[in-house]
């Protein structure tokens, strides 16, 4: 329960700041984010499919 708090009050934070950047800032970081997710998720997908 504890970490659901953390969780939301970070995305909270985090939703607060994207909503000052600017445009270009939001969706580099976006893209940026979006990237680390997929070569993390071809990664974990590689380590299921050895063992």
């Amino acid at each position: 329960m504890l970490f659901l708090v953390v969780a939301l009050l970070l995305l909270g934070f985090a939703l607060g700041t994207v909503a000052h950047a600017p445009l270009s800032f939001t969706l580099v970081a976006a893209a940026v984010i979006g990237v680390w997710l997929a070569v993390f998720a071809v990664r974990e997908r590689g380590r299921r499919h050895q063992h």
